[in-house]
């Protein structure tokens, strides 16, 4: 049999992030946010920008508009759009008007070859209802921060599958089943086996012992017995509702549950049906949502909570500062990167707040409190009023009618004693015995004064 310190050490060992953890997810981040920023963010951008602003209507029976190779689209004559429509070819100055140019690529563009200059790292669009210039967009600065959120989001939901050996989020989830199960046992007083049939999952209690179950039952039933006059389910008897064909899941989940809730809180029982669902995702994983569950109601939320709501308010701020600098003129118009920037960082802490208060535990009204308080006053009342009442009827048994029946059987009992035999010996015998011990102190008080 192991010994409990080789089986602590061995969950720590299990529970640990390791390198290959961290190496593996930081890999996986990197490279889709590489595949975001490369082939994700250029294609959502034009597929945003180009059917808000690409010609139409009476306009587009005046201009031809096509596709060129990549993520370009310009206008062009309606001549050449009959010969350039369906042909994947390189954007050229003498195929297009610059009326409107949309150009989501990573390629530099100068207007000597392509009719309009761009950087490789910037995307170019100019419309008739975007204004008079071009507006010009830099990626990295403005896209950056959305897609590192979006590679994190997936690398997570991703990693919360694989095996726990080399998961990342799954060993954080796994981790979180045992110290919610620790949580739960100091929380409550109760035993690790007790503990465990509270968490177990439902398709395995059903397959649990009943004499068992039954015993561990009742210690939770006596457990969980309250003073509360008022209640008439402190007064229920465990053998009065359980029996042989009791069934063990119904009882546990209706009345063991809710008996948990009152004497000690729902959050108690949310623990306790939370770690439940974490267990199955342990057997299954692709049970994302009961692992993901637990860890941010009894992990994320506890500990991070103050800091997402100080980095909402800080990206808050953040998006002030930048419209303010744009109001100020210092941010032309035509390259609104930075002001996107400060959107998509206001959008992503606000996003995680409300996951975060999304999964965090409701705190108990203040009305359920306020009867919690009431029955405990009007328990400790009820009593306060039983001693009172038994302190009266003995004070009348003293004072009352039966005063002399009482002082009757202890003149007996006195006389009963001094006229017994045995106590009689008694009494001669502890007399004797004192002489003896008088005469013997005398006596070696004499010897001393000589």
């Amino acid at each position: 049999m192991a010994k409990p310190g080789n089986l602590n050490n061995q969950s720590t060992k299990k529970n640990k992030v390791g390198v290959q953890h961290v190496l593996l997810f930081t890999v996986l981040v990197v490279a889709l946010f590489l595949v975001f920023m490369y082939k994700l963010i250029p294609a959502g951008a034009s597929g945003f920008v180009v059917p808000l602003f690409k010609p139409s209507g009476d306009k587009l029976e005046k201009i031809g508009f096509v596709e060129f190779k990549g993520l370009v689209y310009a206008s062009t004559s309606k001549d050449k759009e009959a010969q350039l429509k369906g042909k994947d070819v390189e954007i050229k100055k003498d195929l297009i008007n610059k009326e409107y140019i949309f150009d989501f690529t990573f390629e530099e563009r100068t207007t000597d070859v392509h009719g309009y200059s761009k950087g490789s790292q910037e995307f170019y669009a100019k419309a008739t209802a975007l204004g008079e210039h071009a507006i010009i967009l830099e990626p990295w600065l403005a896209f950056s921060i959305i897609a590192l959120v979006l590679s994190l989001v997936i690398v997570m939901f991703f990693t919360m599958t694989l095996p726990t050996g080399i998961g990342l989020m799954a060993v954080l989830f796994d981790r979180q089943i045992d110290n919610t199960r620790v949580k739960i046992r100091l929380q409550t007083g109760f035993s690790d086996e007790i503990v465990k049939i509270l968490i177990m999952p439902d398709h395995k209690l059903l397959d649990y012992d009943h004499d068992e179950a039954e015993k561990l039952f009742r210690i939770i039933w006596e457990r969980t017995r309250t003073d509360d006059l008022s209640s008439t389910k402190s007064l229920i008897r465990f053998d009065d509702i359980f029996d042989d064909n009791t069934d063990l899941l119904v009882f546990r989940n209706e009345a063991i549950y809710e008996r948990i809730k009152e004497y000690f809180s729902d959050f108690v029982v949310k623990e306790i049906e939370d770690t439940k669902d974490g267990l199955d995702w342990r057997q299954n994983h692709l049970k994302i949502a009961k692992g993901l569950r637990l860890y941010m109601a009894h992990h994320f939320t506890e500990k991070y909570a103050n800091n997402v709501t100080g980095m909402a308010y800080g990206g808050a701020a953040f998006l002030i500062v930048a419209v303010g600098v744009r109001g100020l003129k210092f941010i032309p118009a035509a390259k609104p990167s930075f002001i996107m920037l400060a959107i998509f960082l206001e959008f992503t802490m606000l996003a995680l707040l409300a996951v975060t208060l999304f999964y965090t535990e409701e705190e108990e009204r203040m009305d359920k409190m306020l009867k919690k308080m009431e029955d405990a006053n009007r328990s400790q009342l009820e009593t306060l009023k039983g001693q009172q009442h038994d302190i009266h009827q003995l004070t009348n048994a003293l004072v009352g009618q039966t005063a002399e029946i009482i002082k009757g059987r202890v003149e007996r009992a006195i006389s009963e004693y001094m006229t017994s035999d045995k106590a009689m010996e008694s009494a001669i015998a502890s007399e004797i015995g004192k002489k003896i011990m008088d005469g013997i102190r005398e006596a070696y008080s004499g010897d001393e004064k000589k």
